[in-house]
């Protein structure tokens, strides 16, 4: 299979180009977290030819995965395969010509900056905020770009963290109360809304690696029952503890 004849159409894009598939397909991205946001997040950079994708997950798939995680199926699930290989497989079959590490480990403050160091853009595909604090850190620390995203329900979010610019602690300096909140198994997710939250995330991790100038810089906030789309500005706050300093 040609190069051309796979990414033809995403040549064809006035916003890629020939030059820009060249690109993508030196791009290097982590994604922490390969479940609902995740398996949309790996399948899209896949398909579109991120040359280097680590994806880093330490659960086996369940039954209550299927309803909204795409690279798994009921065989997985019935043996409770670990989701970080189980989807490099699936992604190798869909193009073997990028390099997919998988990699099963839970991530904490002692790896997380090896996870993100060496990568052009790091994608948010996790479920709790311990982590996205940790990759928050490490990324402004470092000044490699992120990506945030959550769903629940019909609504998610996402927000680029870009260097120089508002982080995730501009926006919640702490990690919110989790008695404060409904989750996940109480409210339900759809699993449109992890599609698009999901396509958000990997579209502008494209744009960011292309240095598009039309990369967002705002919180995007969507309901999807009633087809809702915001976007709010986020300032920087001078006395955030990760980026106020910078």
């Amino acid at each position: 299979m040609s190069f051309n004849s796979r990414y033809q159409r995403q040549i064809a894009f006035k916003g890629i180009g020939a030059a820009g598939q060249a690109s993508l397909g030196r791009a290097r991205a982590t994604i922490i977290g390969v479940g609902a946001l995740g398996t949309v997040i790996a399948n899209s950079l896949a398909r579109a030819g991120f040359g280097f994708i680590r994806l880093v997950d330490s659960d086996r798939i369940e039954a209550s995965n299927l309803q909204r995680q795409l690279l798994f199926d009921e065989a997985d699930a019935l043996a409770g395969s670990f989701k970080a290989t189980t989807a490099a497989t699936r992604l190798a079959r869909i193009n073997s010509g990028i390099v997919i590490e998988p990699l099963v480990m839970r991530v904490n403050a002692d790896n997380i900056v090896a996870l993100v160091s060496d990568v052009d853009v790091v994608l948010d595909g996790s479920d709790n905020f311990e982590v996205r604090y940790l990759i928050n850190d490490a990324c402004v620390g470092l000044g490699v770009p992120w990506i945030y995203g959550g769903v629940l329900a019909d609504s998610g979010v996402s927000m680029n963290i870009l260097p120089g610019g508002p982080c995730l602690r501009c926006l919640m300096p702490e990690t919110p109360d989790t008695d404060s909140f409904v989750t996940p198994e109480t409210a339900g997710v759809l699993n449109q809304i992890t599609g698009i939250i999901g396509s958000v995330e990997a579209v502008e991790a494209m744009k960011i690696v292309l240095g598009s100038k039309d990369v967002r810089q705002s919180l995007l906030s969507v309901s999807l029952w009633d087809a809702a789309f915001h976007t709010i500005d986020i300032a920087p706050n001078p006395t955030c503890p990760t980026c106020g300093h910078t």
